[in-house]
């Protein structure tokens, strides 16, 4: 069986990071038990479940599989075991939601606690789990120092929601925060999720959460990916990787492709910005996207764009997850190469998150 690597799990953070976020903050975080479970942070249900942009309601958001137990550090491995899985790169669940928190300083506190929790977790897995760092983007230099202090914590990666509040992933306040991780190579991981008050993208004009879910991944990476790649980002940065994820990959070619005319016929209507091709800052290492496995063109994506920047994703545990069938989904498939099987399930990963 071929080495493996999860570039997109997920930790379900429970009453490890609860219990002393409740104990810590008892002004800005509480647990309210009326018929439905509620966790409450600056007075905002997380995740909500109702309204414009709608989550997932807590009681649906695990795979329908028996047996995972993504709790504990033990389960966790093995059900990572059961899926053949060496290695895996663990984000947030709630902890997505904190680039949205009001409070600045509270905003801070959270991150260097969820950073704390998911170092400890990790640090118990005898090397095979990995966590993706947390910081309050809103307050660049509070999440730059987060960062450096995670880093030598043990992340492999820093997650980024796909916008701001008033400011889109290529604006210039954020160009300070791009070249601390360039400089502590530190990739940039761009993980949007509804419900979690991120600023909405589209999803607002849906209610029902299955609707907001089709639409809000690819819309959180088509945005995240036009201000990175237009604004400049990756041209004013040249050592720093970003990945999008959760959205598959096949939307990638449609959308260079559409990056690519713009760039060849008004390219120089945006000022301080990408300065080549969109294609080019994929070849040289920039860019890489996760994949579902059971994707039926991603046998068109490698034939338009390679496989070096294609990275195997399982989604655990959440309930969209094929676990624990999800690897063998791709180790199976017969209409793309063993070679790129194996950059898609290892060597690409590898690379990404320099594990």
């Amino acid at each position: 069986m071929p080495s493996i690597i999860d570039a997109d799990a997920h930790v379900v953070e429970g009453a490890a990071l609860a219990v002393p976020a409740l104990k810590r903050w008892p002004d800005k975080v509480r647990y309210v038990d009326q018929g439905r479970l509620g966790f409450y942070i600056e007075e905002r249900r997380y995740p909500e479940p109702e309204g414009p942009g709608a989550g997932c309601p807590p009681e649906h958001g695990l795979c329908a599989a028996a047996g995972p137990n993504p709790n504990t550090v033990e389960g966790t491995l093995s059900d990572a075991d059961r899926e053949g899985i060496d290695k895996m790169v663990l984000f947030p669940s709630l902890g997505l939601g904190v680039p949205g928190f009001h409070d600045l300083k509270f905003a801070a506190e959270f991150s260097e606690l969820y950073n704390e929790f998911i170092g400890d977790f990790c640090d118990r897995s005898d090397g095979r789990l990995f966590g993706v760092a947390v910081v309050p983007i809103e307050d660049v230099s509070a999440s730059i120092q987060i960062m450096k202090s995670a880093k030598q914590r043990g992340a492999v990666c820093t997650v980024l929601p796909p916008g701001l509040r008033e400011r889109n992933l290529d604006h210039e306040d954020l160009d300070p925060f791009y070249a601390a991780a360039a400089d502590l190579d530190m990739p940039i991981a761009v993980h949007g999720a509804p419900g979690v008050h991120l600023p909405k993208i589209g999803v607002d004009r849906f209610t029902n959460y299955i609707q907001v879910h089709c639409i809000s991944f690819p819309f959180d990476m088509m945005s995240a990916m036009t201000a990175i790649v237009t604004g400049g980002v990756l041209e004013r940065h040249p050592n720093l990787r970003v990945a999008f994820l959760e959205a598959g990959v096949t939307w990638v070619p449609y959308f260079l492709d559409r990056l690519h005319e713009h760039y060849e016929k008004r390219g120089s209507w945006i000022e301080n910005g990408w300065k080549r091709d969109p294609r080019e800052y994929l070849a040289r290492g920039q860019i890489y996207v996760s994949c579902e496995p059971e994707e039926t063109v991603l046998p068109a994506v490698v034939d338009a764009l390679g496989d070096d920047f294609i990275l195997y994703a399982s989604d655990y545990p959440h309930w969209d997850s094929e676990f624990p069938e999800s690897s063998k989904a791709m180790r199976e498939r017969s209409d793309i190469s063993e070679a790129s099987r194996n950059k898609i399930l290892f060597e690409n990963a590898q690379r990404f998150y320099s594990i």
